[in-house]
């Protein structure tokens, strides 16, 4: 990324300002503006996020807020009540109490001397989730939003739950919530009263992966901020973002095709980053287009920002599986609108163990899986952040314990884009029951890498809100939707599917092991082909990716990143071990030691069900002269077939004398989970 010094504003910025609420309550807030807002005000751009402005996000903040404010904006990094210097606890997600605060800070900000009265939010993760739902209840002053790697929908489309299914990311995002909760305000912004805040949030931000847990189905808790619910609640323009490696990047569809206000989607190969900063690569020139973006809904600009396709996706060309890729060859495409009319769906017959052409007389079979544990070992993480290597890898090994369907060799290109989706008839050997599908790039040698996949708990095959046990032995119709992808096939590939009644650690098993029947008769897959053609839009080249200088920071000791699969085959225990340690680093600007590690393992014994386990450690760390405060985190989940079971520990220091210890343990029923 090029580092961007000479910007058409002279940049001025404030590290640290109290943004007063209703109630009497302050935030916390830095912001970077021109110099010249003091005597002819700009439009004001809002990150409003949870992950502490003054150290952990120091660095992505400094390379683009400054680079915003020197092309005519005031951009604030608000940290959310109890985060960060914020006053208060943070006790959840998405709360009403935490959108009500987006309103009054939007409302403050637009009446500051410096703001023209018109505002935008931008964020990616948190920041895209709360910019859209606050989106969705029309502030006045609000003109448009840009929100990466987001969800329209908390429950279907989250880090919790994917198709009904748990997913292990509910575990490990719980423990990473966890561990930022317990962090301290720094006293040289708050003052004396450090202490007192800190241990309000020690007491009272509670166990989120609790709640969590305790809302198995699609409910109110649910369905509160899911824009989904009312898409004409939505006012002002929408930059839908996302990449292929991302967890999200289904929104980016949903929001282009129900949406009735100006937008423009983009998904690119990335995982969960800004496209400028975007891995696997190539990153984009995505401030420049986030200026054009503000430039057009805050300023009344009239460039090309709207011009060319609604949806801009990276067509990803096949390579070989790994866990991690530096850059993803490919080329971009435009779509007029979404749904598109260069997409052309067609129903391929599933026939046993080969995927028809579209056409093909069905061909009667039953078909039976059993899915050991050890299946979904290679799947990476449901949200990859490209570090330490999470991306699924070769597909053989599972598809060695699955049902698989492969086609033809492909004879010349073809390509995909959009969600496939299966249609199954089948039947299970137990009341409950999940079933993982995955789409995969078969290459000439074998080697299988996995492009998309889906997950459906067999027991919401009719609903989300209103789950119902199956019969054993009784036929059902089920769809599962796949993540959509865009994916080219070269001659001499197959495109191969595959069923599993397991995919742990990725999704948490089934109470009981189960058997799996496919009635191919009346099984298919619908195919979502792109083939392109004359009326395909042309798409406007990006430029290179460029941003402010970042904050200067001074490794002290090294980190560390590793992804290890394990089998011990005396006892049959199985793990994955997840490690991210970051070491320490010094924000030289603040003086500031920070030290950041976190450690999961995620384990099974041979294919006994009640074995599962979930263990997420985290260790946090803020050090400067007279000042020495670390917090250690540990989660621990498991079930039986009847509940889930919950133990967490919390324990802070100060000056290496622990100051308080604290733990859980709950019991929470399986809902048809």
């Amino acid at each position: 990324m090029r580092a961007v010094t000479n910007l058409p504003h002279e940049v001025r910025a404030e590290e640290h300002m109290w943004i007063p609420l209703p109630d009497g309550t302050r935030l916390a807030a830095k912001i970077w503006r021109p110099v010249s807002s003091d005597d002819e005000p700009c439009p004001a751009v809002l990150e409003f996020i949870p992950y502490r402005k003054r150290d952990l996000t120091a660095l992505r903040d400094s390379i683009h807020h400054p680079y915003l404010a020197g092309h005519g904006y005031a951009c604030l990094r608000v940290d959310l009540r109890g985060s960060g210097e914020s006053e208060g606890v943070l006790t959840d997600e998405y709360l009403e109490q935490e959108l009500r605060d987006g309103e009054d800070v939007l409302a403050w900000i637009a009446k500051q001397p410096w703001c023209t009265g018109r505002t935008g939010m931008m964020g990616i993760s948190w920041g895209g989730f709360n910019a859209l739902q606050l989106a969705a209840r029309g502030p006045e002053s609000l003109g448009a939003i840009a929100a990466v790697c987001f969800t329209d929908d908390r429950y279907a489309d989250d880090v919790h739950y994917m198709g009904g299914c748990l997913l292990s990311d509910n575990l490990s995002w719980a423990s990473t919530m966890f561990a930022y909760n317990s962090c301290p305000p720094d006293p040289a912004l708050v003052g004396d009263r450090w202490r007192e805040m800190w241990h309000e949030r020690l007491e009272g931000s509670g166990l989120w992966l609790r709640e969590w847990l305790e809302h198995q189905r699609r409910d109110d808790y649910w369905r509160h901020g899911s824009v989904c619910e009312d898409y004409s609640s939505v006012r002002c323009p929408v930059l839908a973002v996302s990449g292929w490696a991302d967890g999200y990047s289904n929104a980016v569809f949903r929001t282009l095709e129900n949406l009735d206000v100006p937008r423009k989607g983009l998904i690119g190969p990335w995982s969960h980053k800004y496209p400028h900063l975007g891995q696997p690569g190539p990153a984009v020139g995505f401030l420049q287009e986030l200026v054009r973006w503000w430039d057009r809904w805050l300023k009344g600009v009239d460039n090309d920002v709207m011009d060319g396709p609604m949806l801009t996706t990276w067509m990803q060309d096949s390579v070989p599986p790994s866990t991690a890729y530096a850059e993803r060859p490919g080329r971009w495409v435009g779509d007029p609108e979404w749904p598109s009319p260069l997409v052309e769906p067609a129903r391929h017959p599933l026939r046993p163990h080969h995927v028809g052409l579209p056409g093909a007389e069905p061909e009667e079979a039953e078909l039976v899986v059993q899915s050991p544990l050890s299946v979904g070992q290679f799947a990476g993480k449901w949200c990859s952040y490209n570090a330490p290597p999470d991306l699924p890898y070769d597909q053989r090994e599972e598809d060695g314990g699955s049902l698989v369907f492969d086609t033809d060799e492909f004879t010349e290109r073809a390509e995909l884009l959009g969600a496939p989706v299966l249609d199954l008839d089948v039947e299970v050997s137990e009341p409950a029951a999940m079933l993982a599908a995955r789409l995969s790039d078969v290459r000439p040698d074998g080697s299988a890498t996995r492009v998309t996949y889906g997950l459906l708990n067999l027991t919401h095959r009719d609903s989300h809100d209103e789950p119902a046990e199956l019969v054993p032995g009784r036929r059902y119709r089920v769809s599962v939707a796949l993540n959509g992808v865009a994916q080219a096939f070269p001659p001499g590939h197959r495109l191969r599917i595959s069923l599993s009644t397991s995919y742990w650690p990725l999704a948490w098993p089934p109470p009981r092991p189960v058997r799996l029947t496919v009635h191919t008769g009346r099984s298919s897959v619908l195919l979502p082909w792109r083939p392109g053609g004359a009326d395909e839009p042309d798409v406007r080249p990006f430029e290179e990716p460029e941003g402010a200088p970042p904050v200067s920071s001074t490794p002290l000791s090294p980190g560390e990143e590793r992804w290890t699969v394990s089998r011990d085959l005396v006892g049959y225990e199985s793990a994955l071990e997840v490690v991210k340690d970051l070491g320490v680093v010094r924000l030289d600007d603040i003086d500031l030691e920070l030290a950041r590690d976190a450690w999961e393992r995620y384990s099974w014994t041979g294919d006994d069900f009640d074995s599962v386990r979930g263990e997420n450690v985290w260790r946090m760390g803020f050090r400067r002269d007279g000042w020495d405060v670390r917090t250690v985190t540990r989660t621990v989940l498991t079930s039986t077939p009847e509940e889930f079971q919950l133990h967490a520990q919390l324990d802070a220091y100060e000056d290496d004398e622990r100051v308080l210890s604290k733990n859980w343990r709950h019991a929470i029923p399986r809902d048809h989970v």
